[in-house]
């Protein structure tokens, strides 16, 4: 082919395709609507409403895309990873809740009363002193400030305080008080990338979660593929065998009646029977091979049972061209889920390189204080309250806390940690690079060359067709002998068998080349659900 990629002087052959039944058609409309509600509906999105059902019957048609759509619908691996993918979202949601406001509210209440008086400024004469306080905070702590990384609270006091001294000028008194504190990082944790450290670090992980998804559907998209496709060779292979039975079966009952009539041997009838024998072998070992085939498939779509039969198979008629490598690895490198997950991995070993870096720093820490204090009343606490916009006192208070590790041994060993980290993580998507163009350039060649392969095996069918139907009426005319006929049954059967798994490394090709460019989702429309 013109645009081969490794053999510019390759040429193909191009042969029609041929014409799926009309009945299977129907059923893949309707697979294609069937996966369009495959995946969990909590995970894309989509309404709860029930998909189409879809039946396996010995007597009806089973589309690949009907068996994709069950494999995605019932998997076990893709059920435990939507798990792990909707912990991932919650997890942001956590780590966002660190930002929110929070409310504080508390009552306290004390009463002390001494046995005796001890002092003359006690205020008390015949009992001891006593004092009833009560106090009520209302307090919030406001969003964390992403800029600096500060945090900023708001609190005010109510206050009751009653004595039995006669000292006291108010009793009981009542107060209100407001009070403002910022405590902010100005070294280590300062700063809005210190503060969104860990939210970003958990949206990453959100990101590597969905990679991971998408990875484990295309995976389950390619086991499936190859489990149908290898149905529908064991079938096909047992028709062969079974095609190959009934010639030999014809040839044995031919050369049973010539005998009778003096013109074929005993050795003659000896050979046709054993052909038959080994042939009815053949048979039975295919029929086993269909039915592991059977339940392989049936196991991966996590059918309720291993008994079911699954209706007629086929393969998809290939109508594409060669693939073209520079096309197929740009769509790879794209799309490929493993490096799409070293990348992010390597933005969260960045995030711990910057706060690895950070924490060599010192602590110093910035704490400010101020607050208000309404004029005490013996009225009530709406007093107190209606005294502090006019009439209060004030107080305000600032400093400085500085704190820094002896020798930071520590700290700077999880640095190099990280750096190390780091580096390696590099190093591995630089690996996953490398073998991803690999794994292209062979999967792009393994299409081409079972292209030539199918084109050569389909010619091999029509040579041995040919020769064997040629040897036959020679039999038949009495021009050849059995042995001979047998020989070229064998090469009719091997030559239909290398159409056959020629057909079938095609397809395993060309499934192997999708789930590398991630194109098996857009060619079975697979929806997957979104950050």
């Amino acid at each position: 082919m013109k645009d081969s990629n490794f053999h510019p002087g390759a040429v193909f052959f191009t042969t029609s395709p041929a014409r799926p039944p009309i009945s299977l058609v129907m059923s893949r409309h309707l697979a294609r609507a069937l996966l369009l509600l495959t995946l969990p509906a909590a995970v894309i999105g989509l309404s709860a409403a029930p998909a189409p059902a879809v039946t396996i019957s010995p007597d009806k048609p089973f589309a690949l895309e009907e068996a994709i759509a069950l494999a995605l619908n019932r998997s076990f691996g893709l059920q435990i990873q939507n798990y792990t993918l909707q912990n991932a979202r919650e997890n942001v949601t956590i780590q966002q809740a660190a930002f929110d406001p929070a409310l504080t509210a508390g009552f306290t209440r004390s009463v002390n009363q001494s046995a005796s008086t001890t002092s003359r400024l006690d205020g008390t004469a015949s009992v001891g002193p006593r004092s009833d306080n009560t106090t009520m905070r209302f307090g919030v702590q406001l969003p964390r400030i992403t800029a600096t990384n500060g945090a900023l609270t708001l609190q005010t006091n109510i206050t009751r305080a009653a004595t039995n001294s006669s000292n006291a000028l108010l009793n009981p008194a009542y107060q209100q008080s407001y009070t403002a504190n910022l405590t902010q990082p100005l070294l280590r944790d300062f700063g809005r990338q210190a503060a969104l450290a860990t939210l970003e670090n958990a949206r990453l992980a959100l990101n590597i979660a969905n990679i991971n998804y998408k990875n484990n559907v295309l995976t389950v998209v390619s086991n499936t593929e190859n489990a149908y496709y290898n149905l529908v060779a064991a079938r096909e292979s047992l028709r062969i065998a079974q095609l190959s039975l009934e010639a030999n079966q014809r040839l044995f009952d031919e050369n049973k009646a010539r005998r009778t009539t003096g013109v074929m041997t005993d050795l003659d009838v000896l050979s046709a029977e054993v052909g038959v024998a080994r042939a009815r072998s053949t048979v039975v070992q295919r029929e086993q091979a269909v039915r592991d085939s059977e339940e392989r498939l049936l196991n991966l779509i996590n059918a309720p049972s291993l008994d079911t039969k699954p209706g007629p198979v086929a393969f998809d008629p290939y109508t594409g061209s060669a693939p073209n490598f520079a096309q197929s690895y740009k769509q790879a490198r794209e799309f490929f889920p493993d490096t799409l997950s070293a990348e992010q991995t390597i933005k969260q070993l960045e995030i711990a390189l910057a706060t690895a870096k950070r924490n060599t720093l010192p602590n110093l820490d910035l704490t400010a204080a101020l607050g208000y204090t309404a004029r005490q009343t013996n009225a009530n606490y709406g007093q107190a309250i209606a005294n502090l916009p006019n009439d209060h006192g004030n107080n305000w208070s600032i400093g400085l806390a500085y704190t820094r590790p002896w020798g930071e041994r520590d700290v700077k060993a999880r640095q190099r940690q990280a750096t190390n980290n780091l580096t390696s993580q590099k190093v591995r998507l630089e690996q996953l690079e490398t073998q991803l163009m690999l794994d292209v350039r062979v999967a792009v060649r393994a299409v081409e060359t079972q292209l030539v392969a199918v084109e050569i095996a389909t010619k091999g069918v029509e040579l041995a067709t040919r020769q064997y139907e040629q040897q036959k009426a020679r039999f038949d005319a009495g021009l050849s002998t059995s042995r001979l006929v047998l020989q070229f049954q064998d090469d009719l059967e091997n030559a239909r068998n290398t159409e056959l798994t020629s057909k079938l490394n095609l397809r395993r090709a060309v499934a192997e080349l999708r789930r590398l460019e991630g194109s098996s989702l857009q060619r079975f429309q697979v929806q997957l659900p979104a950050n």
